[in-house]
């Protein structure tokens, strides 16, 4: 079972903004959510549906937002950040 990572453009300009180091932590955190995508927080509410993956990169504390479509085995990355405003941002 082979799982298949879209990314928003909010996420794709996150990731830009990353080192080369910070940019490698991601990859193992995003192998970790692939091997078992229902790791991460699923929210409720206005967020309903989408799940956060908490990890940390280069010991910063980080959050990862996606969402799963199980019948096309689809991740869907929408937003990476700090907790700073990170949940009023992911609601615009």
């Amino acid at each position: 079972m082979s799982w298949r990572l879209l990314q928003t453009p909010e996420f794709t300009r996150d990731v830009k903004k990353l080192t080369k180091q910070q940019k490698q932590a991601l990859d193992s955190a995003l192998r970790e959510l692939l091997s078992d995508p229902l790791r991460g927080e699923l929210k409720v509410g206005d967020l309903a549906g989408v799940r956060v993956y908490k990890f940390h990169l280069l010991k910063q504390p980080v959050l990862l937002a996606y969402e799963i479509e199980d019948e096309r085995l689809l991740l869907y990355l929408l937003k990476l950040g700090s907790h700073e405003n990170f949940y009023r941002d992911l609601k615009r």
